[in-house]
């Protein structure tokens, strides 16, 4: 569907703007704010007490309209009246790597107040706080922001910056007629994007329902079953033993070295969990490189080869896997642990394996806790493994493999949808809040 132009338009004067509707005016926003833009209160909190005002933080802000429901912190309210915000405001994130992200209170829920890493907006009568909230969307609030946000260790972005952005406005009566029109458009491509995510889970679900039935089940339907003797594991087929981990691989299962190398410029490739947190090798995401030297040094501890698995085992992705495909020198870190099989064992139906749901079931009833989740080496190399003949998981490998793709093919093309779901819903929000597009007719 495409909107028609207004009718006249006038030069901004503003470079990143362009021209604007000839009846709207440019102002900053500081003009526009019935009280002066600030910053909130420099406390932390630990309370949760429903009976003190709710303490919004950046990390409380899901989306320019919600707030997490499981983030909850509170403040006494002597403390609370210091900084507090009403229906209409709208918070402005100053720092991190979400500075600029927005929140525009729309729902009465009791006393609240704001913290010091956020500025409050107060619109006054002549404005919509709801054409902010899409003003702040735009790519022309981006534009804006990006030229002159402060970069130092954390991304900086003050109240006295906001204060200072300049907007197109016009009159109340239209800021409403195209948040209205917003509101019903960005709602129609926002289901569109949930209707991508479900799909996106469902496939997930059924890619794991696969792989799970088939290192745990194989491929023969009438196959004659027999308890596995381990809950999360249930029945296997009867031909098939059930092993530990530690009697399939060559060598112990190990990790990288206990200690942080000196990060170089350029050398061999250090891989993490970050590397592999997707399910394979990353080396855009390594954790830096180490010199010839610490290489030569950690590769007597272990060296990466081709075939072999490394798994996640502390941090917020502990249990995911990946396997080595690539013959390329790199060595590992602590947080992960190498797994090297036998030459009989094909390492992918063990990669399949331990992706299973079964196995992911393993992992949470035998995490520890300190700082972060944690598995254990000893934990992982007395991991219990359903274990088929040798042709048998080679068949159950290919044919893994052989279907993961359709999967993965239709995830990536629900992801672009999303991409171009997305592009389209800022694309019409910065042409209707700054006149590009007239909306004022639209039913």
């Amino acid at each position: 569907m495409s909107f028609p132009p207004y009718p006249k338009y006038k030069d901004s004067g503003v470079e990143w703007l362009g021209q604007v509707p000839e009846h709207w005016d440019l102002k900053r926003l500081k003009f526009i704010s019935r009280v002066p833009i600030q910053n909130g209160i420099g406390a932390a909190s630990d309370t949760d007490n429903p009976e003190f005002p709710r303490y919004i933080r950046i990390t409380d802000i899901k989306s320019s309209r919600e707030l997490h429901t499981d983030t909850f912190r509170s403040l006494p309210i002597e403390l609370a009246l210091t900084a507090g915000f009403s229906v209409g405001d709208i918070l402005f994130a100053c720092v991190g790597a979400t500075f600029g992200k927005s929140y525009l209170h729309c729902v009465e829920v009791g006393p609240v107040c704001y913290a010091g890493y956020l500025a409050r907006f107060s619109p006054n009568t002549t404005i919509d706080p709801r054409f902010i909230s899409y003003w702040s969307e735009s790519r022309h609030y981006w534009a804006q922001l990006n030229a002159n946000v402060i970069q130092s260790t954390v991304q900086n972005f003050s109240a006295s910056k906001y204060r200072e952005l300049g907007l197109p406005i016009p009159a109340y009566i239209e800021q409403t007629a195209i948040a209205e029109f917003l509101d019903r458009e960005t709602a129609k491509i926002d289901g569109l994007v949930s209707e991508q995510q479900r799909l996106i889970e469902l496939l997930k679900e059924k890619r794991q329902a696969v792989i799970s039935h088939a290192v745990t089940k194989g491929l023969n339907l009438n196959a004659p079953l027999k308890p596995s003797g381990i809950e999360w594991l249930g029945d296997v087929p009867a031909h098939w033993a059930v092993v530990a981990l530690k009697h399939l691989v060559s060598t112990p299962i190990i990790d990288g070295p206990h200690e942080s190398p000196a990060n170089c410029d350029e050398g061999i490739p250090f891989v993490s969990a970050e590397s592999v947190s997707k399910g394979f090798v990353d080396f855009e995401k390594i954790w830096g490189y180490i010199s010839p030297d610490d290489h030569a040094l950690y590769s007597k501890r272990f060296l990466p080869k081709r075939g072999d698995i490394l798994m996640v085992k502390l941090g917020a992705t502990t249990g995911v896997s990946a396997i080595v495909e690539t013959d390329r020198a790199f060595n590992i870190w602590v947080p992960l642990a190498a797994i090297r099989l036998k030459p009989e064992i094909e390492p992918r139906f063990i990669l399949h394996v331990l992706r299973s749901d079964n196995l992911l079931r393993a992992y949470e009833n035998s995490w520890t806790y300190g700082t972060q989740q944690t598995l254990g080496l000893k934990t992982i190399s007395n991991l219990r493994i359903p274990l088929p003949p040798e042709a048998e998981r080679r068949e159950i490998a290919k044919y893994i493999d052989s279907i993961v793709p359709a999967f993965e093919l239709l995830t990536a093309e629900a992801l672009r949808a999303i991409d171009l779901l997305q592009e389209r819903r800022t694309a019409l929000i910065s042409a209707a809040v700054t006149g590009q597009i007239d909306v004022r007719q639209v039913a």
